[in-house]
């Protein structure tokens, strides 16, 4: 998580946040990554939609104290334990702003999941690299990426993917050259089921595939969206980062209404959060009052443990295993579970 070893200030922030402001537009000229201009009106709050229930199907009967969210925090259950593998849920990390969280998410909550004795698959899906480096992998020393899964028939899963230090969750890496793929897709039929078509194989062998999306909404995303039958949005807990997250709400529906019927949002992830500071608590606030209960009711917290794993290559659930870092996304780990269809 970029940053993620900053407290942050202490003091309190303004009494009253600025005023919403419209994201900037996207060019008037349309081009194979965007959509027609005149179907980017996009409306503030953030229309997410709300489920009716306040609590997520199958959590536990709130205890009554409220949780950072300034919510009721339920109980979730542990996992049940699975007695086979596969039919695997496609989960994209999404969102246009760097530096929220996406991969800390990915990579944690992946471990989680795999400590429930979920069998992961972790997909590195940004040029950048950083969910591989992230676990400990050297860009430059890789024999194959992702890149070279997409953009070669000959080249097989299996040849691509890599064993992670935690039992049950794999890793799908990625480097510099995925940048290329995505000015050559440009010009494949059928470009935006590309990554859905490599991962196909991938299904009947794990019971999650996480993506780490690129902070852009480019053709790589619309891949990732595609691909996927669900969407978690981490977002900083910090005012500018709640600035462009309608454009990605309007990019989500126009892939459901004409490429993926079945994606949906399961839920917007508050990161980077420090209750010391009125600003988190008047952003979780306004989080919670535009998107109601889409947003979870776990929260990740500021802590210089994020940084200290990503530097040792690790999930924060083993490199500090008894950490509130790796509590939470154990947290997160279960109320996803509850989420999500019936295994």
């Amino acid at each position: 998580m970029s940053g993620a070893g900053y407290s942050g200030p202490t003091g309190s922030s303004a009494s009253e946040m600025p005023p919403m402001v419209r994201p900037p537009q996207p060019p008037a000229a349309d081009s194979p990554l965007t959509f027609p201009r005149d179907e980017q009106t996009v409306t503030e709050p953030i229309p997410f939609e709300r489920p009716v229930e306040s609590a997520p199907v199958g959590a536990a009967p709130a205890t009554g104290e409220l949780g950072p969210t300034g919510r009721p925090m339920p109980v979730f259950p542990e996992p049940t334990p699975l007695t086979h593998h596969g039919g695997a849920r496609v989960i994209s990390m999404c969102n246009q702003k760097g530096g929220v969280g996406k991969t800390t998410t990915t990579i944690n909550l992946g471990a989680s999941l795999a400590e429930f004795g979920r069998k992961v698959l972790l997909v590195d899906f940004d040029p950048q690299g950083s969910l591989s480096v992230g676990l400990g992998l050297n860009p430059h020393e890789m024999d194959a990426s992702i890149y070279n899964l997409l953009m070669d028939r000959e080249t097989t899963l299996d040849e691509v993917v890599v064993p992670t230090g935690v039992e049950g969750m794999d890793l799908l890496p990625s480097n510099i050259d995925l940048s290329a793929a995505e000015v050559q897709l440009v010009h494949e039929v059928a470009r935006e089921q590309t990554l859905q078509r490599v991962l196909a194989p991938a299904l009947e062998k794990y019971d999650v595939i996480l993506i780490d999306c690129q902070p852009s909404l480019g053709l790589l995303t619309v891949n990732a969206l595609t691909a996927s039958d669900g969407v978690i949005v981490p977002l900083e807990c910090e005012y500018f980062a709640l600035r462009g997250v309608a454009l990605l709400k309007t990019t989500i529906d126009k892939v459901r209404e004409r490429l993926n019927p079945k994606l949906e949002i399961d839920g917007v992830l508050g990161t980077m959060f420090d209750g010391r500071t009125l600003h988190s608590r008047e952003v979780m606030e306004r989080l919670v009052s535009a998107w109601g209960d889409t947003v979870f009711h776990t929260v990740i917290r500021r802590t210089v443990k994020f940084s200290d794993a990503t530097v040792a290559g690790e999930p924060i659930t083993s490199y500090a295993s008894s950490s509130g870092g790796a509590d939470a996304y154990r947290s997160l780990a279960k109320e996803v579970l509850t989420r999500w269809p019936a295994e």
